[in-house]
């Protein structure tokens, strides 16, 4: 009987004692027993960035397919189920393929020492790589430089969306520090695309694009967008487009859709494709109204809105995306692992949501326990309560405000338990 990917991938968690563990060298020796898939891949898209990456390419991909392109897209983490990793042609990838190509990576591979996210990684390119397809999307996991999907020589673009502090402890204290890792995707002569970022950011990736004779194609420079009269602007130099606003909510989504846009028209797209870029996107977990559900039917006839936002800079931006809804009471139920920065993440929710519900992420031994994170909403002025579960807190926020907006925030891993729930 052949195994579950399950079982196969339980046991990809053995194969090294570190979780992350940044270095090529375990990803290029078992491509090479593989006969190096990455180089067998319809026209590669790598994007990296620390926010919106996600949201990027789900605008891009929906750009391409609106033209009938089959593509492959790679992303992590996943909410609900592993096969959320990995597109094959527009497809999530079936549970007879992902055992498959996963069993073969793990018999290559051996007893030899590799991460989970390298070996899984390599299973994507490979899988990539015998799919027929036109396009393929590769987002970044940690970084970029030693990304274990930093392993395509010549892809037809790259992005970079904004760089902002989180990972320190693996890619370094300062933003140029970081921004220095995530430009490491740009490539000698490759077309590079880029967001809106800091200004010690932005110089270090225009030095390694300089270097690279990488052509860029940056956010205030090369094009521009913004939002006017309730219609998306974007401008570069083959002209102007007037555009519905994203469907994906927020303002920071303008920024977003404008980087798929520039990605877009560099792979000679035109305008149908840039508004399918911004009218039908889907991301889960994003600042996502959940409609239907247990939990959604435990909440009514409160709204029950999911974001996996993690660090300062998602914070500012799902404020600033509940300061443009309706006016309505808005209560927070939070947990986040604790590797990330909790006071930078809630302060500017604190100006926004009425109260906090402190939740510990269930099955996460690096949650933050619920009582801290209620104690770090309290320092910045937030009123916090703790709750043992999701549906208790769902279940104690409906009892005092019925009418109220129910968000649950500050891990992709919370998300998932919660999408995992409510599909109950």
């Amino acid at each position: 009987m052949t195994a579950s990917s399950d079982v196969i991938l339980e046991r990809m968690m053995a194969l090294h004692p570190k979780v992350i563990d940044l270095t090529l060298d375990r990803v290029w020796t078992l491509l090479k027993k593989l006969d190096n898939p990455q180089n067998r891949l319809p026209p590669v898209i790598h994007l990296a960035g620390t926010n919106g990456k996600g949201s990027t390419q789900a605008m891009i991909r929906a750009g391409l397919e609106a033209g009938n392109a089959k593509v492959h897209a790679y992303t992590s983490p996943h909410l609900a189920r592993f096969h959320e990793r990995i597109r094959l042609a527009g497809e999530l990838i079936t549970e007879e393929a992902l055992t498959e190509v996963l069993d073969r990576c793990y018999q290559a591979n051996g007893s030899d020492s590799i991460t989970y996210f390298e070996i899984t990684t390599v299973a994507g390119l490979l899988a990539f790589a015998e799919t027929p397809a036109d396009y393929t999307l590769l987002e970044v996991g940690l970084g970029g430089r030693l990304d274990a999907t930093n392993v395509i020589d010549k892809p037809a673009v790259t992005v970079i969306t904004p760089v902002d502090l989180d990972h320190q402890q693996f890619l370094g204290d300062t933003l140029a520090q970081i921004a220095g890792e995530k430009a490491g995707i740009i490539k000698r002569g490759v077309p590079c695309v880029v967001g809106p970022q800091h200004d010690e950011s932005m110089d270090v990736i225009e030095n390694i694009a300089a270097r690279l004779g990488a052509p860029l194609y940056a956010y205030g420079q090369q094009w521009h967008v913004s939002a006017e009269h309730e219609r998306l602007i974007y401008q570069d130099e083959r002209g102007l487009l007037d555009l519905p606003l994203p469907n994906l909510p927020g303002p920071h989504q303008i920024l977003n859709a404008g980087a798929a846009i520039a990605t877009l028209r560099l792979l000679g797209k035109d305008e149908a494709a840039c508004e399918a870029a911004v009218t039908r996107a889907y991301w889960p977990a994003r600042m996502e109204r959940l409609t239907k559900g247990a939990l959604v039917d435990l909440a009514a006839p409160a709204e029950l809105w999911l974001d996996g936002g993690h660090n300062p800079a998602a914070g500012r931006a799902l404020a600033e995306t509940l300061r443009q809804q309706p006016k309505r009471p808005t209560h927070l139920i939070c947990g986040m692992l604790n590797t990330k920065d909790i006071g930078g993440y809630l302060a500017p929710l604190s100006e926004v949501a009425d109260t906090l519900t402190a939740v510990s992420i269930p099955g996460e031994a690096n949650t933050i326990p619920a009582k801290d994170t209620a104690k770090a909403a309290t320092d910045v002025g937030m009123p916090a309560s703790v709750a043992v579960s999701v549906t208790d807190a769902i279940t104690t926020i409906k009892a005092s405000a019925p009418n109220a907006r129910i968000l649950i925030c500050g891990s992709l891993y919370l998300a998932g338990h919660v999408m995992r729930e409510n599909a109950k």
